[in-house]
């Protein structure tokens, strides 16, 4: 079974986590399943950038991205080459080692 090591963020899982999870399981699923709370403005339907990830080992055995997904990666704030969208990620058979970013931009926020 995969693990999932999450970094130390500051607000959302201050002292790092790691999960065994099922392969197949998309990394926000995952997370929300083990508390971690990744925001996820979409509902997870790949129509914000909310969930981004940076995936800092292991991104090879991911899932490859959609056309859609990279279109919503290219208005990430802070993307790099190592970026996901945590909703649409899914985890294979290797380990992954993931740091959520410390801001993000909410497209679908009522608020802006």
């Amino acid at each position: 079974m995969p693990k999932l090591i999450f970094l130390p963020h500051e607000d959302i899982c201050p002292e790092g986590v790691v999960l065994d999870v099922e392969a197949g399981t998309t990394i926000c699923d995952a997370a929300l399943a083990h508390g971690i709370a990744i925001e996820h403005a979409c509902e997870k339907s790949c129509a914000c950038t909310t969930c981004h990830v940076y995936i800092r080992e292991g991104f090879d055995s991911l899932t490859d991205a959609t056309d859609l997904e990279e279109d919503y990666l290219d208005k990430a704030w802070g993307v790099d080459p190592d970026s996901r969208l945590s909703c649409q990620a899914k985890v294979a058979h290797e380990d992954l080692v993931i740091e959520i970013p410390k801001y993000t931009i909410n497209m679908v926020s009522e608020h802006h």
